[in-house]
């Protein structure tokens, strides 16, 4: 029986995902975002183990209200493909009991080993983060490269599996139109991806930097403006594809 690291659950998530969502923050992340929100789940000895079948009891606890908004399952973070068999496991039974499965992810696969195939095979949607497309700057915001979410990417675009691309629009990293137009134009042969989510930044997590007594060093950049991020939606709507904030 696989056990999973599991940071913490919310029972009636509204923003990962269509409908009413249960969402699984899986503990561990191989990223260093500046801004990352959930600090507390870097850590891949962290979190509270766990079984496919406790999840699963809390999930059947809450079905009628995730079908009746056209919700379902999110395993999210921390990164959830660190732990790619747990969660293909807990996808599988999801499947098995008619829920819908969505994975949140940055997409930093090191192997494409069976086990990805598993867990996409169960996957009904994907909500791929992708930071920026330039590699420098995406080595100066998360500390590693692009390479693997760019390749992931195209692997999910391969397996035609439904994809929901995630930007994160901030203030000396991606609030430029051009860094907006590199990414419409990597996706916009995608015939997978259904949308853009483009999500302005926010501070909230800074307050777990300080618990670990470490330094956000964008606690002085202020989220974006309404017009920025209609500035950044127009680079997608103006090349056909969908993209909302």
């Amino acid at each position: 029986m696989t056990l999973g690291r599991i940071h913490s659950v919310e029972s009636f998530g509204t923003v990962d995902g269509p409908g009413i969502r249960y969402i699984a923050f899986m503990q561990g992340c191989l990223m260093r975002c500046q801004y990352c929100h959930n600090r507390d789940t870097w850590d891949l000895d962290g979190g509270k183990e766990t079984t496919v079948d406790e999840i699963m009891a809390q999930v059947i606890a809450y079905q009628p209200f995730l079908d009746a908004s056209g919700g379902g399952i999110t395993a999210s973070g921390g990164e959830a493909i660190l732990q790619a068999q747990f969660v293909s496991e807990l996808f599988k039974a999801c499947k098995a009991q008619g829920v819908h499965t969505c994975l949140d992810t940055n997409g930093f696969v090191r192997k494409y080993e069976p086990v990805i195939d598993e867990l996409l095979d169960n996957t009904d949607l994907v909500l791929l983060d992708i930071k920026q497309m330039d590699d420098a700057k995406h080595i100066e915001l998360t500390k590693v490269s692009n390479h693997r979410t760019l390749q992931f990417a195209q692997y999910l675009t391969k397996r035609n599996i439904k994809t929901w691309i995630r930007y994160v629009v901030v203030a000396g990293f991606t609030e430029d139109v051009e860094s907006a137009i590199a990414l419409a134009e990597f996706i916009k042969p995608m015939n997978n991806v259904e949308k853009v989510e483009l999500l302005p930044y926010h501070p909230l997590g800074q307050h777990k930097w300080q618990a670990f007594g470490e330094t956000y060093t964008m606690a002085d950049i202020s989220p974006p403006s309404t017009e920025t991020m209609q500035k950044i939606q127009h680079v997608f709507l103006e090349r056909g594809i969908s993209a909302t904030f």
